[in-house]
């Protein structure tokens, strides 16, 4: 099946850099896509995933630190945003799907495919049954298994996982300024504010005030989000990737508490074969600034230069 990206119309927030907003047709109607492009036409591409609770606005202090050298593309991921009215099936099959759909409307050859925690183990899922149009992953702070809670319920086994992230799901908010707030309050936010940030976290507002509520559709987080932590499949496509793959760690957790998702000895408990994926510690950044702090998203931009060989090596750490 072949798919068309829709035309594109440009849009920008207050200290973002301008990106192409548009649709490409997946099973069900459309999926929502923010492009920034490289200066040249024939630099290499970057289609990344983001997280659970999460939009494509995530991605865009990777793009600020890419500096036009590669095209990241990033969608709105079905239940999410933009693409919030998009149906289920939900899961990380569906994703996977998508993204596969998302490669043939923009006609990729050797692109870098990568994800962000939930979205690394879309990348993953991805890579391993719809590999032909990507050359290599980065996963960030994602895509392998890790201790979970093992309550029955999958609301308190979600909502121990994100906590904040999580509640706000069931929450309504009378404006804006409050939803910044109640953001601003969460530990892995602390100090990390930025322009990119607040982009961001106001993409998944939806509603009118006094009653804006978060964009994501509760039934699509929580398909999801039991499936990352128990679905043998999707646990398994991690160790069935056969495209070269690094995994990008951050050394803080969800909260900034000390203990992050990964560890060194995590790392080596989960018996991975030597350099699939290649493992590197990103210090000083939880699950959410390595992403969108300055330096985490200045490591991973690094990466996916590095990956797509548009960069220095120097700038990889």
């Amino acid at each position: 099946m072949t798919h068309q990206a829709g035309a594109p119309h440009r849009a920008a927030q207050p200290g973002v850099e301008p990106y192409d907003e548009l649709t490409v047709p997946v099973a069900g109607g459309e999926l929502a896509v923010l492009r920034w492009p490289a200066a040249a036409p024939d630099a290499p591409v970057v289609l990344a995933a983001h997280g659970i609770t999460a939009n494509a606005l995530s991605w865009a202090r990777v793009a600020h630190h890419l500096a036009g050298r590669v095209t990241l593309i990033a969608p709105d991921l079905r239940g999410r945003a933009a693409s919030r009215r998009l149906p289920g099936p939900y899961g990380i099959a569906a994703h996977a799907a998508d993204m596969a759909a998302l490669a043939d409307a923009f006609g990729l050859r050797g692109a870098v495919l990568a994800g962000h925690s939930m979205g690394a183990f879309v990348a993953a899922y991805t890579g391993v049954h719809h590999p032909a149009r990507f050359a290599s992953l980065v996963l960030v702070d994602g895509g392998l298994g890790f201790p979970a809670p093992t309550h029955t319920d999958p609301d308190a086994v979600l909502e121990a996982v994100l906590g904040p992230a999580m509640r706000r799901l069931a929450m309504t908010f009378p404006d804006r300024d409050v939803y910044r707030d109640y953001w601003r309050a969460h530990p892995a936010f602390a100090g990390a504010w930025s322009p990119w940030v607040d982009a961001y976290i106001l993409r998944d507002l939806v509603g009118t005030e006094p009653h804006l509520r978060s964009s994501c559709v509760l039934d699509a987080v929580r398909r999801d989000g039991t499936q990352v932590l128990r679905d043998p499949e999707v646990l398994a496509a991690v160790r069935q990737l056969r495209l070269p793959a690094r995994l990008l760690w951050a050394e803080r957790g969800l909260m900034d508490e000390p203990q992050g998702l990964y560890d060194e000895q995590r790392l080596a408990a989960a018996g991975l074969d030597p350099g699939r994926p290649v493992t590197h510690r990103v210090g000083g950044v939880n699950h959410y600034t390595v992403l969108v702090g300055d330096d985490g998203a200045r490591t991973v931009a690094g990466h996916l230069l590095d990956a797509a060989g548009a960069g220095d090596r120097a700038t990889v750490r």
